[in-house]
């Protein structure tokens, strides 16, 4: 009841996916680190990982 039925849903985590997709689905988008040791500032991180509010919504448009 908590999540909806919203028709994407959309995972943002500055970590792995692990334990995501309970929440989000198969359909579902997850934006953040596709593995561990990553090390740097967060800015140049989250770029380099596409953890970014514009690929945010790009993922959840095209699900759309």
């Amino acid at each position: 009841s908590v999540l909806g039925t919203a028709k994407v849903r959309v995972a943002v985590e500055a970590g792995i996916r692990q334990g995501w997709d309970r929440f989000i689905g198969s359909d579902g988008i997850f934006v953040g680190m596709k593995g561990f040791g990553a090390s740097g500032p967060y800015k140049e991180l989250y770029k380099y990982f596409g953890i970014t509010a514009e690929e945010i919504a790009k993922g959840a448009m095209d699900a759309l």
